[in-house]
This record gives C-alpha cells, structure tokens and sequence, in this order.
C-alpha cells in the first residue's frame, strides 16, 4: 500500500450518487490524477491517500484510492486555502483570508471553542459564526465516523449512508448491535452486519446475532424459491449459519412473532416458518383470488353462436377442450389454462380475445418477460407488455418495487390475460392482483410441467392443486405441432416415454459425445459455424443451456470458453474485470436479479430519447456496447432497443449469458438450443429440467452428451422440494368461508 499526501486541487469527475471521483492533488511533487470511492472530500481539502498506482490504457498513471485520512492544514495558507475552498457555506477566498489574517494558526480552534469571535470580522454576524463553526464541526464529525467505521470493514460508500441513518448514534449502534445495520440500510446484509460485528466483540451467541441469523435464513430461502422454511430446518440452517447450538435457537422464535418478524404457522404435523412478508402476501393473494372467483350467467346457444363465429373468422376447429376453456372464459371470473407445447394454448387465448371483442369487453395481454410479451405480441396481432410495464413500475423505494397500478388505482379493463404463468412468483402476483378489480377477468396461462418461478413460490402449481379455481387442461398434440420432434419428444419425456435418438429427425439431434472438453468443442463448432446457418439466426441467438452452475460443463466454464471463441480480447474492445469474471464490449450478458430502480431508455436513429422507463428484470439478456472507466459506467442494449448505464458498483447484478442455466432460461424461446449433457446432482439432473430446456427451442434442439445422462434425467421424477404455501392459504380462506355460510 503506497501513500500520497497533498491538496485538492480540482475535481475532473464526481458521480454524486457513488461517490466515485477523478480529481487531481497538489504534492510537492507536482500534481497527480486520483481515482476511487471518495464521498465527503472537496477542494482545497488536504488528505493522506492510502492505495496503489496503476496504468489506464486511454488516461495514463493514475493512483487508485482505497482510504483516505484529512489531514489538518499544516500552515496558515493551507488554513485559508480549506476555508475558502468552498467547503464552509459562505465563506468564500475574501472572506477566509480576512479570517486567517486575524487569527493565524489559531483560527481552526478559535472556530471550534470560541466561534462568537468570528464575529470580530467585518462581514460575519453572530448568527454567522455559529453557522460557520456548525458547518465545520459537521464536516469533522463526519469524517471523524468515516474513520471510525472502516476499522470495522466498512467501505466509504456504504460509510456514507450508515452515518447519514444513524449520525453521531453510529457509535453505540456498531459497538452494541451491528445487526441493525442490516434492517435499516440498503447495501448492508447479514453477512456485512456480521463480520463488522466480530471485529466489535459482539458474541457468537448473542440474542442480537441468533434473531438476524434467523431473519437471514429465512430470506436465504426466499433467494432458493421458498416462501417458508419447516420449523426443523430452519433450525438447522441457523445453527450451521452462525455455529450455534441448535437448542439456543427456537427460543428466538416467540420474540420474532410478537415483533411481527416472522409468522409461524401450524399444519397437523408440519409447523412452517415465514417471513412476515411473503406470509402476508401468500393470505393477501388467495384472498384476492377468492374475490375474483365468481360466476356470471352465459346462455349457451348464445356461446354456441359465438364459438362458430370464432372458428369461422380463424379458419380453425376448436377441440373439446378449447372449446370447455372459451366457455370457461365467458362464465367466470378467474380461469387457468395449461397445457404443454402443441396443445393449443395460443389458440385459445386468441378464441378467447376474439370472444371478449365480440361482447365488446376491454382486454390487457402481458407476460413476465420481454421475450415472452414480445411472443404473446407476434402470435395475438395485438400489444402485449411485461407485466411490470402494464402495472406502470415506479421503481419503488430502496430496490423494492413499486407500481402505479394497485389497489388505489387499478387497471382500467375488463379482463387481463396473463401468458407464461409458470414464471410469476409470490411477489409479482401479489402486485398483480392488487391491481385487478374486483369484476375484471382475469386468465391465467401456462405449462404447469415447466419449472417454478425463479423468485419464491409456487403459485400456478399451488392455485391448481388447491382445486378452488375453474382449470382447463388441453392435452390435445394438433397434427402441425406432431410434425416437430421438438414437441413429440418434449411430451415424450413429460410422459416418461423412450426418445429415440437416431438423428433422423430434422430439428431434434442427439450427438453422443463422453468427454467435457470434447463435448465443449462440439458446441462451439455448433454455436459458431453449424446452427447460425442451420436455423438462419445470428450466433448470439444460439443459446447453450446447461443443468449446472459449476463443474466442467457448467455455466461459469462455458461462459470463460464462449467468451473466448465468440468476443475475443481485441485494442480496439474496452474491458472491465469483476472478480473472476472479465467483462468485454461485445459480449452477451444477463441480468440476473430484478432492479425496479434502474432507468432505461430507448433512442431514435439521431441518439435523442424516445422512451423512457425503469427496471431491468432477472433473466433480461443484452449485450454490452461501451465500457467506459473514467466515469465508471456500462451501457447495455436489451431487448427492444433499451439502452441502460451502469455503474460499476452494480456490475454483480450481470453475467455472462453465452451460456445460461436452464432455470434461468424459463419464459425465453430461442430459434435454436444447445444442450451439453454429463451426469451431475441427482436432485437437479431430473425430467423437468429436461422438459424445460427442450421447450425452449422454436427450430432446433441439439443435445451433447452422454445417452445415458439423457435416459436418467427422462426417468428422474424427483424434484427439488419447493416450500410455498399459497396452497394452505387459500384452503384455509375455502375453509373459512364454508363455516360463515354454515353460521
């Protein structure tokens, strides 16, 4: 670690929101361009920098600043140079040297223990003095806290906000409960609280530590999918978290409920855990659920006529099913409809558009996704948006969404039908249905053989086994969907039925291969050179789908290969290093947790802004376009054109997507997809990750691997335990409302 010491001279770059600066430093060696994190420094200011000196390819030598300590003027010019600098409000050159003349070396402890003598000075009232003397004594207490916290680990940044929540309480707080820090501040989890809370001496077992262990468990699960945890796993979970007796554990339980931290719930045997959050919008969905599931009176030779008009304008013959489902959809309030690929499903939701125009009803389309509102568009002819978008997403308050559209003021139409159902979680069909009336409809589509929702719970899987609410399974395979192996094979496997793997087929390939370097270079070849022309798309069009994050054919190693082969390191393409990862302009990446807050926009050909919006969502994929260093920011291309900067401090919210997981593959639909396959994890490597990453394939799906992999996964019905509740909660709302009718 090296160390400067000089004045502010000038700042070349600040971002107010960061904290990152480009400033240059008066030493008596000359001047010398800084970079780094430095929120509360200002010109004229004199600090000791504590970092390194690195080469900027564009910007030359420049010392990158990982601490700072102010230094106090050495000198009366050095005394007069802070004052006038403009870091006292008020007091500008003139008026900081007439300070300085009257009182020298003393004027910094004439300020701090008798500021009403400021007032001997021509220009300064009272009323001033105390003013000026306020705004140092701020400034020095700020800094005096900035040092203070990062001797327990904290950063400058994040420095900044803790001392802007708390301000001199700081002190008390870090040295009795640090875990506050994860409650109140953006930024700060509980592994931050923790560690700052070993370096104050806070115990293992401290009652502070054990309930924000729990806390933190429980939204660990969250982040896995579960909307509660069983009260024994839990149990278990903490006591490994923090290495803890299990028996120290429960007894915090009783403290989180009354707080109204957590909410425990007794099933017969099974006592489940939540976090008060997803508890509360568990009972809040199913109860919106239940005011929407009515009943209206449809004359059927009136539906008969209706159907026949809709078959006659689509030139199509609805099924039985289809059919049951366009009924359903005229006589209920709440409607699922699921099916696999094949069966009809966009059939019938156009039958139903066409159904609702005709009783001249108002109708909203969405889908979780871009890609998927995109699809709902081309296959409807009418507008369909994200689900975030029709709600009008305001970007909500520190990274929590937030909607226009809710109970207040609510969607103003008749019905509201939703495509990909299987992707939409607790949290997003909370705010969804806040935002329906009470007499709209809404109809719900999706493949319940497809994965859950990557955010938490399981709401189309729960709304139908709850077997409150009106469902239409179509199971029909119409004769042009049983010309693609792709959708043959895909029921195949949902059925647990043999896939024959010979390559005759013209958009189904199996391509035996048992060694991972060589299976890797097969997809390259395929992802390069064979599929881009096989299925007319661009390269980056192809994905390559893997069960697994890690291991030798795992996302984090494909994406190092891919990266290589297809965005190769060149002068004129700028670059930024994130932890083990490289990112280059160019490449493909992935948003991988959903920001509400984050802007977008979308320009015209000239570069001026014709759109603009907020929020980038789990599994969005763009591609770099510029990375620029000296201002720190990114700027990413999503779909539909959607430029986005990033700062660097948000770059862990990116990947790599030249190969994703199949999970995060789900409401995504790609001309063509490559699937390396060798055995892994027996809980992941099951049929309905199989099915799922076929389904993702509109021309072409080829597999490359081990047959007998391939066989395993088809047999495996085995699936990862989802813990989600909304199943309870509506059958108890059933049970409840059974007993008033019965009162």
């Amino acid at each position: 670690m090296e160390k400067v010491t000089g004045y502010i001279d000038n700042f070349i770059f600040q971002n107010q929101e960061n904290g990152y600066c480009v400033l240059t430093l008066a030493t008596e060696d000359g001047e010398q361009t800084c970079v780094g994190i430095l929120q509360g420094v200002f010109e004229g200011m004199h600090v000791e920098f504590l970092g390194s000196y690195t080469e900027h390819p564009s910007y030359g030598r420049q010392f990158k600043v990982e601490s700072y300590e102010e230094k106090e003027p050495e000198d009366e010019f050095a005394i007069e140079r802070y004052l006038g600098s403009g870091a006292v409000k008020g007091v500008g050159a003139a008026l900081a040297a007439r300070i300085v003349r009257r009182f020298g070396a003393e004027t910094f402890r004439i300020i701090e223990e008798e500021p009403e003598r400021l007032a001997e000075i021509r220009g300064i009232s009272e009323r001033k003095a105390q003013e000026i003397a306020a705004q140092v004594e701020e400034k020095k207490e700020m800094r005096q806290a900035m040092i203070f916290l990062q001797q327990y680990g904290i950063s400058l940044a994040l420095a900044v906000k803790v001392y802007q929540a708390y301000g001199a309480a700081v002190y008390t707080i870090i040295r009795e409960n640090p875990y506050r820090l994860a409650d109140d501040i953006q930024g700060v989890g509980f592994k931050i609280a923790d560690e700052i809370a070993a370096r104050a001496g806070i115990c293992a077992d401290s009652d502070f530590r054990i309930r924000s262990g729990i806390l933190y468990a429980l939204q660990q699960a969250g982040g896995e999918g579960h909307t509660y945890l069983p009260r024994e796993e839990l149990i278990v979970r903490v006591s490994e978290l923090l290495g803890v007796d299990v028996n120290l554990i429960e007894k915090h339980f009783m403290d989180l409920a009354v707080s109204r931290r957590i909410v425990i719930k007794q099933l017969e045997e099974d006592i489940q855990v939540y976090a008060s959050s997803y508890y509360n919008m568990e009972h809040n969905v199913a109860a919106l659920l239940q005011q929407l599931n009515v009943c209206q009176n449809v004359l059927q030779f009136h539906l008969e006529e209706r159907i026949a008009a809709i078959e006659k304008h689509a030139n199509v013959v609805l099924d039985e099913l289809q059919r049951k489902a366009v009924c359903e959809a005229a006589g209920n309030g709440l409607l699922i409809i699921t099916g696999g690929p094949g069966t009809g499903k966009t059939t019938t939701i156009n039958s139903v558009i066409r159904l609702y125009e005709m009783e001249g009803l108002d109708f909203m389309l969405a889908a979780p996704t871009g890609r998927a509102a995109k699809r709902m568009s081309e296959t409807t002819g009418y507008e369909a948006r994200t689900i975030h978008r029709m709600l009008e997403l305001n970007g909500g308050v520190e990274g929590n969404a937030g909607f226009e559209r809710n109970e207040s003021n609510p969607l103003e139409t008749d019905a509201v039908i939703i495509d990909e159902m299987s992707m939409v979680d607790i949290t997003l069909m909370n705010a969804l249905l806040k935002a329906i009336a009470p007499s709209t409809r809404l109809i719900l589509v999706g493949d319940i053989n497809q994965l859950p929702s990557v955010g938490p719970g399981s709401v189309l899987k729960d709304m139908i086994d709850s077997g409150a609410y009106p469902v239409v399974r179509l199971t029909k395979i119409f004769r042009q969907a049983s010309q693609s192996d792709i959708i043959v094979n895909a029921h195949k496997i949902n059925r647990g039925e043999p896939v024959k793997l010979d390559n005759q087929s013209q958009d189904f390939f199996f391509l035996k291969r048992y060694d991972a370097d060589k299976i890797i270079n097969v997809v390259l070849q395929l992802v390069i050179q064979k599929m881009p022309k096989y299925v007319d798309a661009h390269m980056y069009d192809i994905q390559v789908l893997t069960p697994m994050r890690k291991g030798l054919l795992g996302v984090d190693r494909l994406n190092t290969v891919l990266q290589q082969y297809l965005n190769p390191p060149s002068q004129s393409k700028a670059e930024k290093e994130r932890g083990e990862m490289i990112f280059r302009e160019g490449d493909k990446v992935m948003q991988i947790k959903n920001n509400y807050q984050i802007e977008w926009e979308i320009k015209n050909r000239y570069g001026i802004a014709v759109e603009r919006g907020m929020g980038i969502f789990n599994g969005d994929m763009g591609v770099i376009r510029s990375i620029r260093e000296i201002t720190e920011l990114m700027t990413v291309e999503f779909d539909e054109g959607r430029m986005v900067e990033y700062p660097f401090k948000l770059l862990e919210e990116l990947e790599l997507a030249y190969a994703v997981t199949i999970h995060k593959s789900q409401g995504s639909e790609y001309p063509a997809v490559v699937l390396p396959l060798l055995s892994g994890p027996k809980m992941l490597m099951n049929r309905n990750l199989l099915y799922t990453a076929v389904t993702r394939a509109k021309k072409c799906v080829t597999i490359v691997g081990d047959e007998r992999t391939f066989a395993d996964m088809a047999a495996n019905i085995s699936e990862q335990k989802r813990y989600s509740g909304l199943k309870d909660r509506i059958r108890e709302l059933e049970e409840s409302m059974k007993e008033g009718m019965q009162l």
